[in-house]
């Protein structure tokens, strides 16, 4: 790490990154990194570069925005790592490195000369981080994955959908950008872990077990049962008493829906507060709804009953009505409402960048809020944008030897 780190910088200050990854799982990782303070240089192949540069492409020579969705806030270079000249350059970076990490096909990043035990030789105090589909020793360690992969081996898809349809994929990519979070936890642990004892560690997380920890409370009933969770739609888990599950507002849309679950606390807890809000106190008495066993049973009825309340009214209504009485409502925004909430937007959860291609591009920021590490939102890097800075300021590289590495193919 850097020293004479100034007071107020953010986090991670004096954290070098030396990011060899593409698509989300690595690049959320990364971009997590970047958005703590940490200075990420990406890595990329010349001329083409990660290849989520141009997936979903829109636009000729303009990088997708899925590429700017993950990569804001680094610096790009270009490094053709089957030339020994990239291969020198990949390891002067290293030598100046705090944290090294890639997610490429199984076996590949050794196959270019940087396992483990080859950065460790030029670095051993370095964070060296790899994301994989699965664990690398088990039987699937050699297989290939995405994100719809990972949440099918890792449980979600199984919970996810009709109790008599088929599985779902959930929406979020949990799979991919969850995993570059556990990844983001393990490298920071390990860089505090550095602190005390001086050297560095080898990271894993595979895409399967990241899933898994995600759907950890789903496991709860197991052991009661001896049988796995049922797919309840959008229903209410098992144990959990009506009303609790989605219902209709007023409007025609797609998400013209709250979600409601008053189903604890009957004892003048939610239950009892939605009856009082939708003036429906008279159920309190109904020995159809007594108790929760009773609710459950005639949980269609009770559904009917609210939802004749909710249609009359816009979800964000029904939303602001029954969250300030006490019962827990969400309603269903889609990405463009959330984008344009002006809250939202004066929160900076949206951060509105400039990108020299694409012009504004507004998108989602870093959630995580902390008082004393402030890092603004920047547009995602050119291809090899930074080479020049990169190279002359770390490696010391004069504009001859570069000029001479582009000449190459190099960068």
């Amino acid at each position: 790490m850097q020293q004479s780190i100034e007071p107020n910088a953010p986090a991670l200050t004096g954290v070098r990154v030396v990011d060899l990854t593409q698509f989300e799982a690595g690049t959320s990782c990364t971009e997590t990194l970047a958005w703590l303070g940490a200075d990420v240089i990406k890595v990329e192949q010349p001329g083409s570069g990660d290849q989520g540069r141009q997936l979903s492409a829109d636009q000729p020579g303009a990088d997708s925005y899925y590429f700017l969705l993950l990569n804001a806030n680094k610096r790009s270079v270009t490094c053709n790592l089957k030339d020994e000249r990239g291969k020198a350059l990949l390891r002067a970076l290293i030598a100046q490195g705090d944290v090294f990490i890639e997610n490429f096909a199984p076996g590949a990043i050794d196959r270019l000369g940087f396992s483990y035990d080859a950065v460790a030789d030029i670095n051993p105090h370095i964070i060296y981080a790899q994301i994989k589909g699965f664990p690398s020793e088990g039987p699937y360690g050699q297989f290939l994955s995405f994100d719809m992969i990972a949440q099918a081996a890792g449980g979600a898809f199984s919970l996810t959908g009709e109790p008599d349809g088929p599985p779902l994929k959930p929406g979020p990519n949990v799979g991919d950008t969850g995993t570059g979070l556990h990844a983001a936890i393990g490298i920071l642990a390990a860089l505090y872990q550095r602190q005390r004892t001086g050297r560095g560690q080898r990271i894993e997380v595979a895409m399967q077990e990241a899933v898994i920890n995600y759907t950890r409370v789903s496991y709860m009933n197991q052991p009661i049962t001896g049988r796995p969770p049922e797919r309840r739609g959008s229903g209410p888990a098992r144990g959990v008493a009506a009303p609790s599950g989605v219902f209709r507002c007023k409007g025609d849309g797609p998400n013209d829906y709250c979600y409601i679950h008053a189903s604890r606390g009957g004892g003048g807890g939610h239950f009892d507060r939605l009856l009082a809000t939708i003036g429906q106190e008279q159920l309190l008495s109904d020995p159809r709804f007594a108790t929760s066993k009773d609710r459950t049973e005639h949980a269609a009825e009770l559904h009917a009953i609210v939802e004749e309340w909710t249609r009359q009214r816009p979800k964000r209504e029904v939303m602001e009505v029954l969250g300030a009485a006490g019962v827990p409502t969400g309603a269903v925004y889609d990405t463009l409402e959330l984008q344009n909430d002006p809250f939202l937007r004066e929160r900076g959860t949206f951060a509105t960048v400039q990108h020299p291609v694409r012009g504004e591009f507004t998108m989602p920021g870093w959630p995580v809020r902390m008082s004393d590490s402030v890092v603004p939102v920047q547009s995602a890097p050119l291809l090899g944008q930074d080479n020049a800075t990169v190279y002359r300021e770390l490696l010391g590289c004069s504009e001859q030897r570069l000029a001479e590495l582009r000449e190459a193919r190099v960068i």
